[in-house]
């Protein structure tokens, strides 16, 4: 009898069961629909960066006529090594004005390259150098003026004015040593926390330099259309760099492409706020003598560039954190809805885009300090700094930047809760937790 007459626990149970299955399934079909279109979309993305990169790669012997065109090296100039015996003990001033930039210090140098190596200079230091803390034992580059020859009392031959084959200027420190430790300790510190993921996001962090250094400067450089550049660029970055370093999986996908929804508004809304804003691009003193140099750049296309690869990595960490948020509640929350697990996460990201806006306004602020600085002594009302180039191009860029991150918050947020599964397996026999989809990287 208790067989053929179930109890209404047993009853309800049976219910409760197969309506979560069928909650699931349709879900999943959806979910399915949805994985498609963006897999076709996300591969006809990937085949207009390729396309991109081959159609924009710059040519190297214009790149190469450009640089040669464009050095300002005197013909004879050699670049030297020497080691810093002494340095004088008092800053003085050659007398063309009071402030930091004209203390100037002697120091004896022995040259340790070229034709004068094993002889000893005493040069005169000044600006950075002068105030940069150098000291005896410090190694220098130098830089070699060939000496003037003038006419000898013959009339043929030819006498050097100096003893030595070249007068001499120190270009700057050797900091090869100090940089490679600091750069050490920064690769063991990342490594000895994110294990494995921490090596990954090193050698994907190589991956974007390399990008970078072969294919945006060299492409900017030739002259070539610097937003598209920058479009192409930063999506070649993000589709190798996340992938690599977070695994080819749902998750991954998600923060993929709220990142290039990202970097498609930044673009956008830079590229309106240069025009509207009437800037030139040519705001600091290394555009003014980049411009001077070469003439095939346009400065307006290239602060746009900036504003967006500048963005790349606040960006990438505001989107892997939302992605990850959906995937940790819903295994926190199996049965949680999508609309619920979007609601939820949507809070995360609002504590996120609160602190990654005043991130971002900060490090440009820290970044400009000494022009800040410089602007605030000057003592001219807020409303008439904002016309300062230097001062507005930093607004722009923290503002467009900032407005890319924010929307991109909750697109990312969006995707991953259509992509989380639906309700993850975590019976002992066919135990899924979907926080460790695509985490083989652990």
């Amino acid at each position: 009898m208790a067989n053929s007459d179930p109890s209404p626990l047993s009853h309800s149970h049976t219910h409760s069961h197969s309506h979560a299955l069928g909650q699931a399934g349709e879900a999943v079909e959806v979910s399915r629909l949805v994985r498609v279109i963006t897999f076709c979309v996300l591969a006809v993305v990937a085949a207009a960066t390729v396309v991109g990169l081959v159609a924009l790669w710059p040519d190297s012997a214009k790149v190469a006529e450009t640089a040669e065109r464009a050095s300002f090296a005197v013909t004879g100039v050699t670049y030297e090594r020497g080691e810093v015996l002494s340095v004088s003990e008092e800053r003085a001033n050659d007398g063309t004005g009071e402030g930091a930039q004209d203390a100037c210090r002697q120091v004896s140098v022995g040259l340790k390259s070229g034709e004068d190596s094993g002889r000893l200079v005493d040069i005169t230091i000044r600006g950075t150098l002068a105030n940069s803390g150098i000291r005896a034992g410090d190694q220098v580059e130098l830089v070699g003026f060939p000496v003037t020859a003038v006419p000898g009392t013959d009339g043929e031959a030819l006498t050097r004015s100096y003893e030595l084959a070249n007068t001499y200027e120190v270009s700057g420190v050797v900091r090869n040593l100090p940089l490679a430790l600091i750069a050490i300790v920064f690769a063991g510190v990342v490594i000895g926390v994110g294990r494995l993921r921490g090596f990954f996001a090193l050698v994907a962090l190589g991956v974007a330099a390399w990008v970078l250094l072969g294919f945006v400067l060299p492409a900017l450089i030739t002259g070539g259309p610097a937003l598209l550049i920058g479009l192409v660029g930063s999506s070649a970055i993000m589709f190798v760099t996340l992938f690599f370093v977070h695994g080819a999986n749902m998750r991954t996908t998600s923060a993929l492409i709220g990142t290039l929804a990202g970097v498609i508004i930044i673009s956008a809304v830079s590229w309106v706020s240069v025009r509207v804003t009437r800037l030139s691009g040519l705001g600091d003193e290394a555009s003014g003598l980049l411009s001077g140099m070469v003439s095939e750049i346009d400065f307006r296309g290239l602060l746009t560039a900036s504003i967006l690869i500048a963005g790349l990595g606040v960006l990438n960490d505001v989107t892997i954190t939302q992605a990850s948020s959906v995937w940790e509640l819903r295994a926190a929350a199996p049965t949680m809805s999508r609309r619920e697990i979007y609601a939820r996460a949507m809070r995360i990201g609002r504590d996120h885009i609160a602190s990654t806006v005043y991130t971002v306004f900060f490090a440009y602020a820290g970044a400009a300090l000494s022009a800040l600085i410089l602007l605030y002594l000057y003592n001219r009302p807020v409303l008439s700094l904002l016309t300062q180039e230097d001062i507005a191009i930093e607004i722009v860029r923290t503002l467009a930047g900032s407005i890319g991150l924010v929307l991109s918050v909750p697109i990312t947020t969006a995707v991953a809760a259509l992509f989380v599964p639906a309700t993850p397996m975590l019976s002992p026999s066919r135990g899924r937790d979907p926080r460790n989809e695509g985490n083989h990287h652990e």
